[in-house]
C-alpha cells in the first residue's frame, strides 16, 4: 500500500487526479496539502510515501526535493505536456513526470517500485572538468580562506589570493560565503545592488545554474570575476544546505576558485541536520567543499592561541582536511621569530606548511581606499608575500620547512 500526498494547485487535472488515486486499490491518499510548506510539515511526519504535486508548483525547487527525499518521500510531478515544464522537473529531481492529459497513468507512477533513486544524492552533484595539461596544478581547485574570530584577515587574504592567482592569467571566481555578512564587494569597491550569492542559490535551486551561472558574477578583470555575498547578515537562512556546494563546483570546471569564509564552525544541537539551513553551516561546507584550507591567524599572542585551537577544531569536524597556515600581520616588536611561531603551533594537527605575511598596513590601506585588490595597489611586501604563498600551493617551490 501506498500512502500518498496530493497538494493542491487549483489545477484542471486535480480532480481527476484526486479520482485516479482514489480508486486505485494500492494507494492511500493520506492528505491534500495546501502548499510546500504544509507538505512538507506532513511528509516529516514519516507516514508518507509519495508526494504527487504540479511541476509549476509555487516554491518547488530542488531543496524541496532533497527534503522530501530525506523523509523517505518520492515525488511525482504532473506537467503539462512539453519537454520544458518535463526537463525543469528532470533538472530538480523528479524522476516520474505525468503529462496532465494523461492523468489516468499518474497511479502507475505512484506505485512504480523507484529502485535506487529514493536514496540517490542530491540533484545538483558537484562536478569537476579535469585541467588541460601544461596549466597550473591549481587549476579547477577550490581554496578556502577560513580564520578564527576577531579580524584575522581573512578577507584580505582571499582578495589578495584571487587576485594573484588573476594576475597570472588563471581564471579565479573569488566567493563572498561569509554567513555573518561578506566584506568582498565593499573592499573591492562593487556596487552590487543584488546579491550574487542570494543569485546562485536561487540558481541551484531552479535546477538552472548550469545556463545561467555567468550572470551572478562579477567581472573585475580578465580574469577575476567576482561572487558577492550577503548583503544583510539575517539573510543567511536564504542558502540552503547544498547550495554552496553546487555553486562551487559549477565555478571549477572553468576556473579556479577562492571562498572566503566565516569563521564559526559551531552547531546548533537543535537543528534538523541536512534539512534546514544552519548559519555556520555555510562556513562548514566551504571547508567541506574545498580542496585545500588557507587558516589564517594574527601573529600576537591572543591571534595564535585562536589559531592553534582552530587547527585543532578543523581535525575534529573534517575527516582529512588539507590545511595551509597563513600567520599575518607579523612584526618584529613582537619579538619571537618564525621559527618560535612554528614551534608553538607544531602538535595541534597534521598541517601542509606554515607561512607568514607581513605587517604592511600602508599597502592595505591604499587598497582599501581605491577599492581596488592589493596587486592593483602596487607592489609591496605584502604582495610579495601572498605571490610566494601561492608559489609554495602551486609546487613551484617547496614549501618553507622549518
Amino acid at each position: 500500500m501506498i500512502v500518498t500526498l496530493l497538494v493542491s494547485t487549483g489545477a484542471a487535472w486535480e480532480s481527476r487526479a484526486l479520482a485516479t488515486l482514489t480508486e486505485h486499490p494500492g494507494v492511500v491518499v493520506l492528505k491534500r496539502c495546501v502548499d510546500i510548506d504544509d507538505l512538507l510539515a506532513t511528509a516529516s511526519a514519516g507516514q508518507a510515501q509519495v508526494a504527487v504535486l504540479g511541476a509549476e508548483l509555487s516554491g518547488l525547487d530542488g531543496t524541496v526535493v532533497d527534503q522530501l527525499r530525506q523523509y523517505g518521500v518520492r515525488a511525482v510531478a504532473v506537467a503539462p505536456d512539453d519537454d520544458v515544464a518535463r526537463a525543469r522537473a528532470h533538472r530538480i529531481g523528479i524522476d516520474a513526470v505525468v503529462a496532465a492529459d494523461r492523468i489516468d497513468e499518474l497511479a502507475d507512477a505512484v506505485v512504480r517500485d523507484p529502485g535506487p533513486a529514493l536514496a540517490a544524492a542530491p540533484t545538483v552533484a558537484p562536478s569537476a572538468t579535469p585541467p588541460a595539461a601544461g596549466r597550473s596544478r591549481l587549476s579547477g581547485r577550490a581554496i578556502a580562506v577560513w580564520g578564527p574570530g576577531g579580524a584575522p584577515g581573512r578577507t584580505t587574504l582571499a582578495t589578495a589570493l584571487a587576485a594573484e592567482l588573476a594576475r597570472r592569467r588563471l581564471t579565479t571566481v573569488l566567493v563572498d560565503a561569509d554567513p555573518y555578512g561578506g566584506a568582498v564587494a565593499q573592499q573591492l569597491g562593487v556596487l552590487d545592488e543584488v546579491s550574487g550569492l542570494l543569485s546562485a542559490a536561487r540558481l541551484v535551486a531552479s535546477g538552472s545554474i548550469d545556463e545561467r551561472f555567468a550572470t551572478v558574477q562579477r567581472r573585475l578583470s580578465d580574469h577575476l570575476l567576482v561572487i558577492t555575498g550577503l548583503p544583510r547578515p539575517d539573510r543567511w537562512v536564504e542558502v540552503r544546505p547544498g547550495a554552496l556546494a553546487a555553486i562551487v563546483a559549477r565555478a571549477r570546471t572553468e576556473a579556479q576558485v577562492v571562498i572566503d569564509t566565516g569563521f564559526s564552525l559551531e552547531q546548533d544541537p537543535a537543528a534538523d541536520v541536512g534539512v534546514r539551513p544552519e548559519r555556520n553551516g555555510l562556513t562548514l561546507e566551504s571547508l567541506q567543499t574545498a580542496d585545500e584550507i588557507l587558516l589564517v591567524g594574527s601573529a600576537d599572542p591572543v591571534g595564535l592561541a585562536r589559531l592553534a585551537r582552530a587547527v585543532a577544531e578543523a581535525h575534529e569536524v573534517l575527516p582529512a582536511p588539507v590545511l595551509r597556515l597563513v600567520v599575518n600581520r607579523m612584526r618584529p616588536t613582537l619579538g619571537w621569530r618564525e621559527s618560535d611561531v612554528v614551534a608553538m603551533l607544531d602538535g595541534f594537527g597534521r598541517t601542509v606548511g606554515v607561512h607568514f605575511l607581513p605587517d604592511d598596513q600602508p599597502a592595505v590601506d591604499r587598497a582599501l581606499v581605491a577599492g581596488r585588490t592589493l596587486v592593483e595597489s602596487g607592489e609591496s611586501p605584502l604582495t610579495k608575500a601572498v605571490a610566494g604563498l601561492v608559489d609554495a600551493m602551486a609546487g613551484v617551490r617547496e614549501a618553507p620547512t622549518r
